[in-house]
């Protein structure tokens, strides 16, 4: 009897419809806890073990390529594995609900935040939530630099980026184009110092028979070839062209909203390594140059988008969100309609990219079927994000526990939460959420007894 069981087990699921799959897709936006490796988890528990919708060898195929990718890695495998299942509009809307439900739910959140911030509750809250914040980046840091800093070319590397950004404040994509020249030049003279191990891999094992199997024929619409590379890539690029000549014909160049569109389409080309990595060319250009918020509004959307499911680079959203109720582009009396489209916006030009990734790349990684490595630039790439990601932390540090800057009084409260708060991530292995729901609740006590 067991025997017969395990050989039903084995068998292979019946086919999914692309309603089938949209209810799923639906469902993980909004569990999509746990930052990109959650992420990650959660899709390989589902659609690898307990569905069946691809094999595990599959699965990591085609997450290998996300990882080579700028972007998201987690949106791009669900809307690469829904490209696969059912073509280009299942991966359109496998990708689109991955990040759908984040966008609703931060731009409540934003609203409420810029409506009542000011109200002493949430002003105690979001005062708990910064040092939480510095532990969290920090952590990040650390994360990162465990995989990437293998040798002493790695920490070589990773100084040299905190030091450009923190002293000499060069941008970060100078940065990114340096480094990766260092890494490609590099991997001619010492290979063996630009080798990158780690990942978020899982160890192979036999689940049974899978919808797409390690043998199951590559579909007609996944087959390779330049014609079909070339119509997808002038689709994409139409696409962002056209929203983009609307701005501009709509608001002109300088206008919020196209700015919006442009700076966000170049951070999306830069998110190697994870948000962390691009998220102090946000802060360059949202913050130092355009002014759409400020520091501490900054920190406060990075606790948010901590705390919502999706990518964390949902943060955007945030800004975008802030950005357009600080321009008013509608208006005074219209704040909420210019936040909402402005967020919109940002959500927009940040995630396009990452489909057109997918829709072009795909058949080539699906013909090929080989094993993707991170090239020499991306590992010195990756190395460069752990000094940025620590300027990063600094930078926050810096807002928590000297508001009012340097000539101001030091925050003692602030200072032992962020020491609390790092060593529950760092020691305890805390969770992001239960870290900030905690900081949250001690800072809202705090204020209520000063």
């Amino acid at each position: 009897m067991m025997r017969h069981t395990d050989n039903i087990s084995k068998a292979a699921p019946q086919p999914v419809s692309l309603a089938q799959a949209f209810w799923y897709w639906l469902k993980l936006g909004f569990i999509s806890f746990g930052g990109p490796a959650g992420q990650i988890a959660i899709m390989h528990h589902d659609l690898v073990e307990k569905k069946r919708w691809i094999s595990e060898r599959r699965f990591l195929h085609a997450l290998n390529y996300c990882m080579v990718l700028p972007g998201p890695e987690a949106q791009q495998l669900a809307t690469y594995i829904g490209w696969l299942m059912h073509r280009t509009w299942g991966g359109v809307i496998a990708g689109g609900l991955f990040v759908l439900p984040s966008f609703f739910i931060l731009t409540g959140l934003a609203w409420i935040y810029m409506a009542y911030g000011s109200v002493p509750a949430v002003a105690g809250v979001l005062y708990g939530i910064k040092p939480a914040v510095v532990a969290i980046v920090l952590f990040a840091a650390y994360r990162i630099g465990v995989r990437a800093l293998k040798n002493r070319v790695m920490w070589t590397i990773a100084a040299l980026a905190f030091a450009a950004i923190f002293v000499l404040k060069l941008p970060f994509p100078l940065i990114v184009l340096v480094v990766g020249a260092i890494g490609y030049v590099g991997s001619r003279i010492a290979p063996q110092y630009f080798k990158l191990g780690g990942g978020h891999g899982a160890s192979q094992k036999d689940y049974g028979a899978a919808l797409i199997d390690d043998d199951t024929p590559t579909p007609n619409h996944a087959y390779f070839s330049w014609k079909k590379m070339f119509k997808v890539a002038a689709v994409g690029l139409l696409i962002w062209l056209v929203a983009m000549t609307l701005l501009f014909v709509q608001y002109g160049w300088h206008g919020a909203f196209t700015q919006m569109g442009w700076f966000f389409t170049k951070a999306a080309l830069l998110t190697f390594g994870g948000a962390y990595a691009v998220l102090p060319y946000v802060y360059q250009g949202a913050v130092e140059h355009y002014h759409w918020l400020n520091p501490t509004q900054m920190i406060d959307g990075l606790a948010l988008g901590e705390t919502t499911p999706g990518p964390l680079i949902m943060v955007v959203t945030f800004v975008g969100f802030v950005g357009g109720w600080v321009t008013e582009v509608f208006g005074a009396n219209a704040k909420l309609a210019s936040a909402f489209v402005a967020a919109a916006i940002v959500t927009f030009f940040t995630f396009l990219p990452s489909f057109i990734f997918i829709l072009v790349g795909g058949p080539f990684i699906e013909t090929t079927h080989g094993n993707l490595k991170f090239t020499a630039p991306l590992s010195a790439i990756t190395a460069a994000v752990v000094g940025v990601i620590l300027n990063l932390a600094l930078f926050f540090a810096y807002h928590v526990l000297w508001p009012q800057g340097l000539a101001g009084s030091f925050d003692v409260f602030s200072a032992a939460l962020t020491l609390v708060a790092t060593i529950a991530v760092f020691r305890f292995k805390a969770g992001v959420i239960s870290v900030i729901l905690s900081s949250g609740v001690l800072g809202l006590a705090w204020q209520l007894l000063m």
